[in-house]
Formats: structure tokens, sequence, C-alpha cells
């Protein structure tokens, strides 16, 4: 093979790859739509009660987030302290808000969506990273390897509020 017909092989290969990264996750809270949504949007209580989290720095915009709120997330992942800048782009009231992020040559989208069922609320989460450069794009290939984990540590976020929320109501 001609090294022509190599790159052009490989740049196929690469633009073929997966585009963007998703996971889904949901967990069901028994307690009132307003009480769920305004603690997942508070940022003062996802820095006390997210156990994940190790240090949250307010950017601009009130603690209760809302569209343009900015702060600077620290957690543990993977056994390594990792620090991103987040910003929310998309809130509307007891149904969904959106926060964005971008590191490391990919957009990080997260969105959060709560449904009233009866005297529960199912909150659900899509996450969904894209990305952006050459790179990530290779790298993306290697998603599925931290997927898993990534899951179980939006889960882990989720359940502590929950945990919250359930003991509050008691």
């Amino acid at each position: 093979m001609e090294p022509g017909q190599i790159l052009c092989s490989l740049l196929y290969a690469i633009k073929s790859l997966k585009q963007s990264m998703k996971i889904q996750t949901e967990i069901i809270i028994h307690a009132d739509i307003d009480q769920v949504f305004d603690t997942f949007r508070d940022l003062d209580i996802i820095e006390k009660h997210v156990q994940g989290i190790t240090l949250l720095e307010r950017l601009n915009g009130p603690a209760k987030m809302e569209v343009g709120t900015k702060w600077r997330e620290t957690r543990v992942m993977f056994g390594k302290e990792a620090t991103e800048v987040m910003w929310v782009t998309e809130m509307n009231k007891d149904k969904n808000y959106v926060v964005e992020a971008e590191s490391r040559g990919t957009h990080y989208r997260s969105e959060y969506t709560f449904t009233q069922q009866a005297d529960d609320v199912l909150v659900q989460l899509t996450f969904e990273g894209i990305p952006l450069t050459f790179g990530t794009k290779i790298m993306s290939a290697l998603f599925f390897l931290f997927a898993g984990m990534t899951k179980k540590m939006l889960l882990k976020d989720m359940k502590s509020l929950k945990v919250l929320l359930e003991s509050e109501k008691s």
C-alpha cells in the first residue's frame, strides 16, 4: 500500500469514528419536584453533599444556578484530581437544565431532566462528550473503557442528593 493510500484509509477510519460519547442514567426521588429541582441546581448544597467534589468555586452568578452561572469544580476521577470550569446554558424551572464545559479537546454537555411521577420525581441525566480535535476523535474510540466508571460516578452524585432530599422529607 502506498503512503498516500495509508493516510487516506486512516483519515476515513477517523472520520467514521463515533462523533460523540453519551451516557444516560436516572434515579427516582421521593420528594416534590420543586424541592428536587432546587436542590439539584444549588451549588452550595452540591458542594456540601456530593462526596466526589473536593472543591467548588463560583466564578459568575448565584449559588442557585441560572443561565450564565459559571463555576470551577474539582473532583477525584479515576484516582486523580480533575478541575473543570462549567456553565449553565439552559434552565427551565422544574423541567430541566443544561450544564456545559470544554476541556482537553472535548465539549461536554450534561442535561438534567425532572419529571413528577405521583409522589416521586424521576431525574434523568444525559452526559455527552463531543470530541473537537483530531486527537480526541481518535481517543473517543476508547471511550467505552471509561463509560461504566463515569456512569457510576454520575449516579453516585445523584444518590447523594437523593439521600439528602428523602431524609429532609422524613
